[in-house]
């Protein structure tokens, strides 16, 4: 029978397995990070981003009346564009929330949207008092729509 070699013994030096636990647990957890990201951009993807473009593209395009009235550029050329648009946008609004195309209400805000930018458009403000009530005008239209259904 052969003995254990004294030189080797293993009672001096215990060997920790707190290593192997540590690397156990940090893969864990990345594993887990990945998962749960993999889980959310599934449910993400699951979502129609449609409306929440289209209410971007609108805010941007109220942003930039905001911004030209501020600067007092209240040029039509300055104005026009963005109405145009905001007058484009509004077109879809039904579309953009099919939930809500058979409520009375929503129906009547986009269509006071739809208005408030004929109207705009019609008779494009000339001064920066009147670029100031047209979008003063669009504002509210945008605010009535957004206390009654907006989450």
């Amino acid at each position: 029978m052969s003995s254990p070699d004294p030189a080797s013994n293993d009672s001096t030096h215990p060997k920790s397995r707190g290593g192997r636990y540590l690397f156990l647990l940090i893969l864990g957890f990345i594993l887990g990070v990945i998962a749960a990201v993999m889980g959310l951009r599934a449910l993400q993807a699951r979502q129609d981003p449609f409306p929440d473009a289209l209410m971007h593209v609108q805010e941007w395009h109220m942003g930039r009346l905001k911004a030209s009235l501020d600067q007092n550029h209240c040029s039509p050329t300055d104005a026009l564009p963005h109405l145009q648009a905001l007058r484009m946008t509004s077109d879809n609004l039904e579309d953009a929330f099919p939930g809500l195309r058979d409520d009375e209400r929503f129906r009547s805000a986009a269509a006071a949207m739809r208005a408030a930018a004929d109207k705009a458009i019609a008779t494009p403000p000339l001064s920066c008092a009147a670029f100031g009530a047209t979008v003063k005008s669009m504002g509210e239209t945008c605010r009535g729509c957004h206390r009654d259904f907006r989450d």
